[in-house]
């Protein structure tokens, strides 16, 4: 499954972790203002935002992942099996199918308002980008420097809600999972106060002990919890250097490890990457499963007025560096 989440120190980061059993040929791409898009309803866009992002990157077009634009609004498709509603298209309605979701919304909005607006009109199709390539069932995270929005297409209609905890995993539907957050409303850093009975003091004999009950599995509803808690309580330095490591360190608290979600004979999910963009800036960092050390992309280092998709291969391997 998947996760995604915001911070702030002096700039804005959003990202995600990607988890899965498959990889495509994952690829940071660059989408300048000029790269002509053709949407599958029959609107064209010759000239719109820039994005950066990751994308699967096919015949030049690029399917991404998550990724910002150059105004900082940035956005992110989870997977949402069971409860994802995409329907044929309908008069009326904009109809965007699946795939294109990301790119309608970023290259024409600044701002999370101004994607609310956009959404209202819209009608999320079961268009496949090709027969190989059928439309996975997929929820959205979109932030911009001041808030964050959830939007998920179900059998009840499209919903968009507003994400105050900055983060977002998979199952169930986000206003479950805002609700099932009251479970967990007596977790605290500190040691906390000993509520088990009147005049009886338990010694606390951890560190940590305010967070017990805190989950720890892979599942989506507790991975929820856990950086919804981790990310609201996080400290570094503002710094780019601290504010990247800790924002890595946020989605590393729900990585997925190989051989601890089996899916099938010598079949695992696990983390096959996770991104970090500076959204005031325009980098795009990442790391994968192999390579902990962490890459970066400057979309402003390529030519934005262009017309052709720039992708770079992920580094994969791991990078060791020897002090001796």
């Amino acid at each position: 499954m998947c996760t995604a989440a915001t911070y702030v120190t002096k700039d804005h980061y959003f990202g995600r972790n990607l988890d899965l059993e498959y990889s495509y040929h994952e690829q940071v791409a660059v989408m300048p203002r000029k790269y002509p898009i053709a949407y599958r309803n029959g609107v064209k866009a010759e000239e719109h935002l820039a994005i950066i992002g990751m994308a699967f990157v096919i015949e030049g077009y690029p399917l991404f992942y998550d990724g910002i634009n150059e105004k900082g609004l940035g956005m992110a498709g989870l997977n949402f099996p069971d409860n994802c509603d995409f329907r044929d298209p309908v008069d009326g309605k904009t109809n965007i199918a699946s795939f294109e979701l990301i790119p309608w919304i970023l290259s024409q909005c600044e701002t999370v308002p101004e994607a609310k607006k956009l959404l209202a009109e819209v009608n999320i199709t079961n268009t496949a980008f090709s027969p190989q390539l059928p439309p996975n069932p997929l929820h959205w995270m979109i932030s911009d420097k001041e808030c964050q929005i959830v939007v998920e297409q179900t059998k009840t209609g499209l919903h968009v809600y507003d994400d105050p905890v900055g983060v977002m995993t998979n199952n169930p539907t986000f206003d479950i999972q805002m609700t099932r957050l009251a479970d967990y409303r007596n977790l605290t850093v500190d040691q906390g106060d000993c509520r088990f009975a009147p005049g009886l003091d338990l010694h606390a004999y951890s560190r940590g002990m305010g967070g017990m009950g805190l989950p720890g599995d892979l599942s989506s509803a507790s991975r929820f919890v856990k950086v919804a808690f981790t990310r609201m309580n996080s400290k570094s330095d503002d710094t780019e250097s601290a504010s990247v490591s800790q924002f890595f360190k946020i989605l590393g608290s729900v990585e997925q490890q190989r051989g601890l979600c089996c899916l099938g004979p010598d079949k695992y999910e696990i983390t096959i990457y996770s991104s970090c963009c500076n959204q005031d800036k325009g980098i795009y960092y990442y790391t994968t499963y192999e390579n902990s050390q962490i890459n970066a992309v400057d979309m402003h280092k390529e030519n934005l007025d262009g017309d052709t998709v720039v992708t770079y291969d992920l580094i994969k391997g791991q990078q060791i560096h020897f002090q001796n």
